[in-house]
């Protein structure tokens, strides 16, 4: 038997943020990350719309990119302090996360980080506070999604906590605060979300629910994204409703290996989540075809490309991939990336072993070994083809 899940009500369109208005409650926390949403105007008017709906509102600022265990469990300290029956977060995916992570130490203190790191080992929720997530960047649908990624900084490991417990009960869409991603921000978000939808559409959980959504989320970014990044707010509203999608889609179908690449040395070598994503995708996809290939090339077809073959099909897919990543700046290889040669490999036989053990690696269209997975890092570093 399986499972579809989505947030029970998600509102979207520019100005949708004033739906706080009408919540109902007493008390809320309201989670974000740096200063941005201070001060593009965004905090300040969500502070005001719940004053308006009669809720007190307490801030927890200033989580990290990348938010640590300890960033979590401080929060929740907050939360328990000051007992609030929503939880809020609005910002990238970072505070998101963090606040998802953070209710759950809110309401089950007697839990540790070890207790919820493994798949599916969430307690109830919701028997003190609801969520309610505002997305400011258009990547990671964390505000319609069961997972949320916390970085272990003593072990250098990004932990992807799943669970349908953490999906946020709200969703507010408002493509207002994407409008104010920098370029660099874009690029790697919409890749991101473009690694979503494919690998949400070849997972191994993909069902005939998730794949509309996959599909309608890869031709409108194919179709929106580079314009996006030239600062197009028109092509920015309608990429913020196109990662969303891509959420919808990965949450229930899951993802594959580029994100068990990406979690594992995103901690060790500090990429970017989406940049690392839009580096690996096109390595995967060739390691994955022998298995996927008619799904791969059903997704070329489906946005367009040239190829009177499946193989052709998919080989204009990894080209279509490479392509976004240039004409954004964003590194083909790990080694343009700047990762030291000397470093990587000294690192790479234990960062293949964590990929292989990374909960997104169960749901990739094909297996892979330890020694596979080394050889794939190996080929995203240097350039060269994957040919096994």
């Amino acid at each position: 038997m399986n499972r579809f899940t989505l947030p029970r009500d998600l509102y979207f369109g520019k100005g949708s943020m004033e739906y706080l208005k009408t919540l109902k409650g007493k008390k809320a926390v309201m989670v974000v990350g740096g200063s941005s949403m201070k001060k593009f105007g965004f905090l300040d008017k969500a502070i005001g719309y719940l004053n308006e709906a009669g809720i007190e509102t307490k801030l927890i600022e200033g989580v990290e990119p990348d938010p640590s265990v300890e960033t979590v469990l401080k929060g929740a300290e907050i939360m328990r302090e000051y007992n609030p029956d929503w939880i809020i977060s609005m910002g990238g995916g970072s505070p998101i996360d963090a606040a998802k992570a953070m209710w759950i130490f809110y309401e089950h203190p007697e839990k540790t980080f070890d207790d919820i790191k493994n798949p599916f080992t969430v307690p109830e929720l919701r028997n003190k506070a609801k969520f309610l997530a505002i997305p400011s960047t258009s990547g990671t649908a964390t505000e319609v999604t069961a997972f949320s990624v916390i970085t272990d900084y003593k072990t250098e490991i990004k932990y992807p906590l799943a669970d349908y417990n953490i999906t946020p009960d709200i969703a507010i869409v408002d493509s207002e605060l994407a409008e104010t991603m920098p370029k660099t921000l874009t690029a790697h978000t919409g890749m991101d979300a473009l690694t979503h939808a494919i690998e949400a559409y070849v997972a191994t959980l993909n069902s005939p629910f998730s794949d509309p959504l996959a599909l309608q989320a890869i031709e409108m970014i194919n179709e929106y994204l580079l314009k996006s990044y030239e600062e197009d707010n028109s092509a920015r509203e309608q990429m913020h409703y196109a990662q969303c999608l891509a959420g919808m889609a990965f949450t229930n179908a899951l993802l594959g290996i580029t994100h068990s690449m990406a979690h594992k040395t995103g901690a060790v070598f500090h990429i970017p989540h989406g940049c690392a994503n839009a580096i690996y995708l096109p390595y995967v996809i060739d390691y994955n075809k022998k298995i996927a290939l008619d799904r791969y090339a059903f997704i070329a077809k489906r946005i367009g490309l040239a190829g009177d073959t499946n193989e052709e099909l998919v080989d204009s897919l990894t080209e279509l991939i490479r392509d976004l990543n240039s004409k954004m700046n964003i590194p083909l290889t790990l080694k343009e990336y700047g990762v030291n040669e000397e470093e990587f490999n000294s690192k790479v036989a234990m960062i293949a072993e964590r990929a292989v053990g990374d909960a997104c690696t169960g749901s990739n269209p094909r297996s892979i070994t330890k020694e596979e997975m080394e050889k794939l890092f190996k080929c995203t570093y240097y350039g060269t083809k994957v040919d096994f």
